[in-house]
């Protein structure tokens, strides 16, 4: 089991939800976060004065999966998050060791 965490433009979480949807991803956990790799933030101008955005938002969602599937998540994000500019976002892939189902005591596998 693992947990693929996608860093993305917050945009793009609609199109991400649907093509996850669409292969039979249904559980997935969504946080408003803010950061910056590369693209270092910008500057803004806010009633004629101008100030720096050094972090940007983004939106991190994390989907719990059976390693087989890990392969398939990370293309369907990748797939449906893409624009081509910088920001874009990252992906992460964390294992897990085990995974418990609250309202049934379902474990691992059976608990995604």
């Amino acid at each position: 089991m693992k947990i693929v965490m996608a860093i993305i433009k917050p945009f793009k979480l609609d199109e991400v939800r649907d093509a996850l949807t669409s292969i039979g991803v249904y559980g997935m956990t969504v946080t408003e976060v803010k950061g910056y790799g590369r693209q270092k933030g910008h500057t803004e101008i806010y009633r004629g004065t101008e100030y720096a955005v050094s972090f940007l938002p983004k939106v991190k969602v994390e989907i719990a999966v059976p390693s087989s599937q890990v392969e398939k998540v990370i293309e369907t994000i990748s797939g449906a998050a893409k624009t081509g500019q910088i920001g874009d976002g990252k992906i992460f892939v964390v294992g897990i060791d085990q995974a418990v189902r609250i309202r049934t005591g379902e474990t691992d596998n059976a608990a995604l």
